[in-house]
């Protein structure tokens, strides 16, 4: 029997880092898989993608409709922004290309994320202050 020998794995070549706090910010699971595919193409220097929705749809197995879902979601959440590039063609014309991506801190969103929810809380400690004046003054015969 011969002894088989597995290749090593270089975590900065097969590797790519996606944020434990991505789980936690209320994504949607195809949002997060967007994000995935996007920190996985993304250029480790200057935090950028070149990606089409037609490309980023092939890789992850949905519609370029649901990509471009997905990717609004993300820029609404602050984790990417978007770039429209230009393609200069053979005979000179220019056309439109596909997005640049680029993949934000992930603090901003999660400070953004953190922020809402504490306003949200504001907002309903503010609706039962007011459902319990409203309590308070029925019961003195207010109304």
């Amino acid at each position: 029997m011969s002894r088989q020998t597995w290749t090593k794995r270089d975590p900065i070549k097969n590797y790519f880092p996606l944020p434990n706090e991505i789980y936690s910010l209320g994504l949607s699971p195809g949002a997060v898989v967007v994000y995935g595919y996007l920190m996985r193409q993304e250029d480790r220097k200057t935090y950028q993608c070149l990606a089409s929705y037609r490309t980023i749809g092939e890789a992850v197995g949905m519609s370029v409709n649901t990509v471009r879902k997905y990717v609004t979601e993300l820029e609404d959440r602050g984790l990417i922004r978007t770039e429209r590039t230009t393609v200069t063609t053979w005979d000179g014309r220019t056309r439109n290309g596909c997005l640049r991506y680029h993949i934000l801190p992930i603090q901003m969103s999660i400070n953004q994320f953190y922020e809402g929810q504490l306003q949200e809380a504001e907002r309903a400690m503010e609706q039962w202050k007011a459902a319990e004046r409203l309590n308070q003054h029925t019961k003195r015969g207010g109304i």
